[in-house]
């Protein structure tokens, strides 16, 4: 047995700070609301304490995404030892201009947001074109 964390533990703990970070929750806020210290919201971050399936689901309850959304895609990949698919460009996810974007977007009415997004993809493959 390997003392290195499951990248399935490290994938869970980085979509849990990805989240905390769009929501611009502090590591002590998240801390208080699932009744852990901050030190352990850290561990959880990096992978090195995994998380109960208790505290994930309250985990999602807090950064409001369903359960199964800590897992998609990449999770899956990284279980298997392959390369996430959008690792080149998850530096780009945590740019301040990316949260503040993503933030503004969670605040619209769910029809303004199919519109909205509808109009950047057709501006993307018209720069593409």
């Amino acid at each position: 047995m390997s003392d290195l964390p499951h990248p399935v533990d490290i994938r869970v703990g980085q979509r849990v700070r990805e989240r905390r970070k769009v929501l611009g929750i502090t590591q002590d806020r998240l801390a208080q609301a699932l009744d852990l210290t901050f030190q352990q919201v850290q561990k959880y971050e990096r992978g090195v304490n995994r998380m109960s399936a208790s505290k994930l689901f309250e985990a999602a309850q807090v950064l409001d995404v369903p359960v199964n959304w800590f897992f998609e895609g990449e999770a899956i990949a990284a279980s298997r030892g392959a390369e996430p698919a959008g690792k080149r460009d998850s530096g780009q996810l945590s740019t301040r201009e990316t949260r503040d974007l993503l933030n503004a977007f969670l605040k619209l009415d769910p029809k303004l947001r199919r519109q909205v997004l509808d109009l950047v993809k057709g501006m993307a493959q018209a720069k593409l074109a």
